[in-house]
């Protein structure tokens, strides 16, 4: 029987190799019980007939299992349990693409109970799917899978053991609890096992518990160190350490990642680097070797294949021996700045290398290693007979793969095991559990998984990666070379926060997005990945930010992402991605016969005026239209006090509003409108100047839109233009763009100049109202220009021109990267020296526009653009509709609602700004609708009054 069994071997030469090695070698441990007492006792027994048996070298070893290797089946089928992540997480998508790449086919699911595709199908020699269980699935898995009668090659990224040995129980971890680890001197506080505490608060707690006097810092290293573990079998252990750490040392306000080689380097110098790496990943060792021992001494090892990335956090305190003084199951970077960002592109890099490691690619026309009679023996006897030594396909398929892991291990460092750094603790550990002592079977393959380790420790030993001084080397000679160029210029991952619903999904040879978003997210920050190092990326132009908060505007904003090669003279573009963003406008509720009204002065979410409330309030006056109740009088200033009002069911809810029905409402009196035939009247022979940033531009297109009937010509004009075209030819329109910021301060033409500038370039001018000079911007308007427009204006003998100043607007509220931002004392003073400027402007006898209040309080409504301040965009007028100013609703102060064109300006969200069937643009923008007819009326005062059209 025996000699049947070994001729059935698929690999008779690496029977006969493996069994001289199991001969030859004697055990060191193993956490691992056999499955019976006869296989045990019989493994023992020929572990100890070592002699007249030729020894096997870990050189022929390492063959054997690459020809082995070469035969094994291909990959299967995968599971993805998303439990709390959505489909389009970038998580779930990391799984689903690596693996597919791998080779699997991969499914995905909410919960393991509702999900057939991890059912076993019955076939023999069928692998289960692999099992990767996120956040919110791990009960589901534990549930659902049978880890105590495990399926062949099952493979699940959850250790069963470890979710009972790593739990607290009552400030302890309960592996700890175990009375065979009395008198053991573990390097681990006993609370460390306290998920409680985890997350930025947990580890701020740490440092200030156990950080000492900062003076300690130059004796030696203090910092708090993250460090991320993939255990890849627990029996017996094997482990590995990636490269990348989370570090903080006290002068850190915030965790970062970083290479834990190249912190220690720079902290420690290269001596003591490679010393405290070491003893890093000895006491990860002893943890966890003391962690195994307690559970599987107590129980069946389960789930052989399965595997698990945990967090091991360290404190160093003036010294290279660390405590651990966290342990967690999962990946955490909960104390860097921005962890949903940063935290997910460093953790997702983890996890990438991880998949790499532990599924390689598999070709699908391998051949298989065993045949179907093979797998009906191995039923039969649930052994694979090596030459007399019994070993399960779980373990033949475990020493294959740890084979495979040692070859791929780039990113991560092999930790667990590694014979030359077998601790005297550990050898304590041993001693304290006989079961492990005992088991013959587990200490055979034990003894294999070393020879691997030693031998590709010693064969990589000239070029370990663990030498910093090989490191500096290999990097310094590296940055001279050709592998600099970027050669692969495509996208890995397009990260955004909040995570953004990308369609199509993303992929990296797609290179045009478009995503919605709602109406509260105002930024987003963004942060592409290139596949390859050696890429560069800049957004929306060549020397644009790597990452960056963008502010999104209502309706579509457009960022574009630059993939470069930056390794020649001459950076060039290689790939461009666009993502398109639409963000949608503020949500209402149609207005029903019963409503309220009510106003606002301010949106809570930016309490500009302390003094003020927030929020919706109800505004006097009655609940539906009806006829007009008093008679308002027109405005005598642009800068009447007053509030937005809008119709809703309850002033108590904003979302019970119709905010297509939002209207601008001074306290006592009311804006007129014009309509067509008066406002060309009143333009007749005018001249309007405008001198400005793009917010004083937006007034402008407006303005001709309305007295023209068209926009044929637009363009963001950033120095001196002149329109003659209006209102047949009888109204000039000119512009001059100031201050021209993208020129250094030496070289930027001052406001005096600009304005005299325009002047001439506007003549002749007559010296009487029907010359108009617009003057203002978002910010950069001060009290010393005031001074400046009455002197020059003196000086040309133009001081009886009309003068409007457009006061300052909010923008620069929103932090966004390249850019300067206002923080909210900020603004709070901006709106001080608004008021300034309103009452100066008023004693010089200017007409003025309180922009600042009227932006004020719907901040969040800007359009495209960094600064937010733009609520006005231009674009190409596709569908001739209704002039706006025939479809305003106008309310007067009293409440009633008419239709009266003199009555008050009603702004309204769905009002499209008109346009005929010639119009060749569009002026878009509800707020920027509003103040610029303000600025209308103002003009046309002669031409108003209380309603009605006075006589010229």
């Amino acid at each position: 029987m025996l000699l049947l069994r070994r001729r059935s071997c698929t690999a008779p030469a690496l029977l006969l190799a493996l069994a001289a090695l199991f001969f030859y070698h004697t055990p060191r441990w193993s956490g691992r019980r056999s499955e019976t007492p006869q296989r045990g006792q019989r493994n023992k027994s020929l572990m100890g007939r070592r002699h007249g048996v030729l020894p096997l070298e870990p050189e022929q070893l390492h063959s054997l299992l690459e020809v082995y290797r070469s035969k094994r089946n291909c990959a299967g089928k995968a599971v993805v349990l998303t439990g709390q992540h959505t489909a389009s997480s970038t998580e779930v998508q990391l799984y689903t693409r690596v693996l597919r790449e791998e080779g699997y086919r991969v499914d995905q699911g909410r919960y393991a109970e509702i999900n057939s595709g991890i059912r076993h199908d019955g076939r023999e020699g069928q692998e289960l799917p692999v099992l990767i269980c996120l956040k919110g699935s791990e009960k589901s898995c534990l549930r659902k899978i049978n880890f105590a009668n495990p399926q062949l090659y099952q493979r699940v990224n959850v250790i069963p053991a470890f979710v009972g040995a790593f739990l607290d129980m009552g400030g302890v971890c309960r592996f700890l609890t175990d009375s065979r680890l009395a008198g053991v001197s573990l390097p681990i506080t006993p609370s460390a096992c306290a998920f409680s505490r985890q997350g930025t608060e947990g580890t701020e707690e740490d440092w200030n518990l156990l950080t000492q006097p900062s003076s300690l810092a130059s004796q030696g290293l203090v910092a708090v160190v993250n460090v991320y573990v993939l255990v890849t079998s627990a029996t017996p252990l094997t482990a590995f350490l990636h490269q990348t750490g989370l570090v903080k040392t006290h002068l850190d306000k915030n965790s970062y990642a970083t290479k834990l080689l190249e912190f220690f380097s720079e902290k420690l110098g290269h001596t003591l680097a490679l010393k405290a790496f070491e003893l890093m990943k000895q006491v990860i060792s002893e943890v966890l070797t003391a962690a195994v021992l307690t559970t599987s001494s107590s129980s069946p090892p389960r789930c052989p294949l399965c595997f698990q990335l945990m967090t091991f956090t360290f404190h160093y305190n003036a010294s290279v021996h660390p405590v651990v003084i966290k342990i967690q199951t999962d990946l955490h970077f909960d104390s860097m700045k921005n962890p949903n960002l940063d935290g997910q592109v460093t953790k997702e890099y983890v996890l990438e290398d991880m998949l790499r490691l532990l599924f390689p690619e598999c070709r699908r026309d391998d051949e298989g290693p065993r045949s179907t009679w093979d797998a009906a023996k191995v039923k039969s006897s649930g052994c694979e007979w090596l030459n007399g030594l019994c070993l399960s396909p779980e373990e033949m398929k475990l020493l294959l793969q740890f084979h495979q892991q040692l070859k791929a291990s780039d990113d991560f460092h092999l930790l667990h095991p590694r014979s030359s750094h077998f601790s005297d603790l550990q050898h304590d550990l041993i001693q304290r559990f006989p079961v492990a002592k005992n088991d013959g079977n587990g200490q055979s393959l034990s003894v294999m998984v070393e020879q691997l380790s030693s031998y590709y420790i010693e064969r990589n030993h000239t070029n370990s990666s663990d030498d910093p001084a090989s490191l500096e080397h290999n990097t310094s000679h590296s940055d001279t070379s050709d592998s600099d160029r970027c050669v692969d210029p495509h996208l890995r991952q397009l990260y955004t926060d909040p995570p953004l619903v990308l369609s199509p999904a993303f992929n990296p040879w797609v290179k045009e997005y478009r995503a919605d978003v709602l109406f509260d997210t105002i930024t987003i920050w963004i942060r592409p990945e290139p596949k390859s190092a050696q890429c560069h990326i800049h957004l929306d132009e060549h020397l644009g930010p790597r990452m960056a908060n963008y502010p999104v505007g209502l309706g579509n904003s457009r960022i574009n992402i630059l993939v470069m090669d930056e390794s020649g003279a001459e950076p060039v573009v290689m790939t461009i991605y666009t993502l398109h963003i639409f963000r949608e406008s503020r949500p209402s509720l149609p207005m029903f016969d019963e409503y309220v009204m009510c106003g606002f002065v301010q949106d809570c979410g930016l309490m500009v005026r302390p003094d003020l409330p927030c929020g919706l309030e109800p505004v006097a006056g009655p609940k539906s239209s009806g006829k007009p109740q008093a008679t308002a009088q027109p405005c005598s200033s642009g800068d009447e006090t007053g509030r937005w009002v809008v119709p809703c069911l309850s002033c108590s809810d904003n979302r019970t509003c119709d905010w297509r029905e939002v209207a601008w409402q001074p306290d006592s009196c009311y804006h007129p409108v014009l309509e067509q035939p008066l406002l060309q009247t009143c333009m007749m022979d005018k001249k309007v100047l405008f001198i400005g940033d793009s917010t004083n531009r937006g007034m402008m297109y407006y303005l001709m839109e309305r007295v023209n009937t068209t926009l044929e010509d637009w363009d963001k004009a950033h120095d001196t233009i002149v329109y003659r075209n209006l209102n047949q030819g009888r109204t000039l329109i000119s512009y001059s763009y100031y201050p021209q910021f993208w020129l250094h301060k030496s070289q930027r033409p001052t406001f005096q100049r600009a304005l005299q500038q325009l002047l001439e370039r506007s003549r002749p001018l007559e010296n009487s109202p029907q010359t108009v000079l617009v003057v203002g911007g978002v910010q950069w308007l001060s009290l010393d220009h005031l001074k400046t427009i009455q002197k020059v204006l003196e000086r040309e003998k133009l001081q009886n021109i009309m003068v409007v100043v457009k006061s300052l607007g909010m923008g620069f509220h929103l932090p966004v990267d390249g850019i300067r931002s206002l923080s909210l004392s900020g603004v709070q003073e901006l709106y001080g020296i608004n008021k300034k400027i309103l009452e100066s402007a008023g004693r010089l006898g200017y007409e003025v526009i309180d922009t600042f209040s009227i932006t004020m309080g719907r901040y969040k409504e800007f359009l495209q653009g960094r600064c937010a301040c733009h609520f006005h965009e231009v674009h190409r007028a596709l569908i001739p509709t209704v002039p706006a100013h025939r479809r305003l609703q106008i309310v007067r102060p009293g409440g009633e609602s008419v239709s009266d064109t003199s009555a008050q300006l009603a702004s309204a969200q769905q009002q499209e700004l008109w346009s005929q069937p010639s119009s060749s643009y569009h002026v878009k923008g509800a707020v920027n609708q509003v103040y610029s007819e303000i600025l209308l009326s103002r003009l046309c005062v002669p031409y108003v009054h209380n309603g009605t059209k006075s006589q010229h």
